[in-house]
């Protein structure tokens, strides 16, 4: 998922440089095809910066990245739920952003904590922990958003794990189609999933009996 753009103003330090770096290459090429080269390279630091910073090498750097994709998103996540105060409205409004953001990137840059942890599956743990705290991250910020529309709890916590899983997997065919359609189809459906736990069938009905 698409992170927000850097503060040009604002200069980093070159261990937010290397992790910025990494973040973007292993976004675009997966943890296999990204060297500690070409990190250090295109990050403007010296190989023994980069080995200073991150000792363990590639696997360090990889769940840094991770970490770095996990609260970037979370940002810009907590910021577009908040401009809609419905919150199927909001979820539309996420799509919007992902679609755009695929589109500025002529579809080049999806989701870097998934293209990272999907390179890594079965063989690094860390790397795998930090990408399943960050997919928890963003759920408990949609679920969050749920339980303050009137969303029961067990519902919210359900229903925020389908949006995160859906965003995720329509932002990829996306992607890889080169068409903002799924994100676009995505986005209607989950705002009628969440529009009917909000107005459940019957809720009206059985206010109106109790009155």
């Amino acid at each position: 998922m698409k992170t927000k753009p850097t503060d040009a103003a604002t200069p980093l330090g070159t261990r937010e440089r290397i992790v910025r770096t990494t973040s973007t290459l292993m976004q675009r090429q997966g943890f296999d095809g990204t060297g500690i080269k070409q990190i250090s390279l295109e990050a403007g630091a010296t190989l023994g910066s980069v080995y200073h910073f991150f000792p363990g090498g590639k696997q360090e750097l990889a769940v840094a990245a991770v970490h770095h994709g996990d609260h970037e998103f979370a940002g810009l996540l907590r910021e577009i739920l908040d401009s809609e105060e419905d919150p199927a409205r909001a979820v539309i409004a996420c799509t919007r952003s992902l679609a755009e953001g695929l589109r500025a990137s002529d579809w080049i840059d999806g989701c870097p904590v998934t293209a990272t942890a999907l390179g890594t599956a079965g063989r690094f743990p860390d790397i795998q922990r930090a990408a399943a705290e960050a997919f928890t991250r963003w759920q408990s910020i949609v679920s969050e958003k749920l339980r303050g529309a009137g969303i029961p709890d067990d519902d919210a916590n359900d229903l925020a794990a389908t949006v995160i899983s859906t965003l995720e997997g329509a932002e990829l065919a996306a992607q890889v189609s080169r068409d903002a359609r799924p994100l676009e189809v995505a986005g209607r459906h989950l705002a009628q999933l969440i529009t009917l736990h909000r107005n459940p069938p019957g809720a009206q009905g059985a206010s109106s009996e109790r009155s």
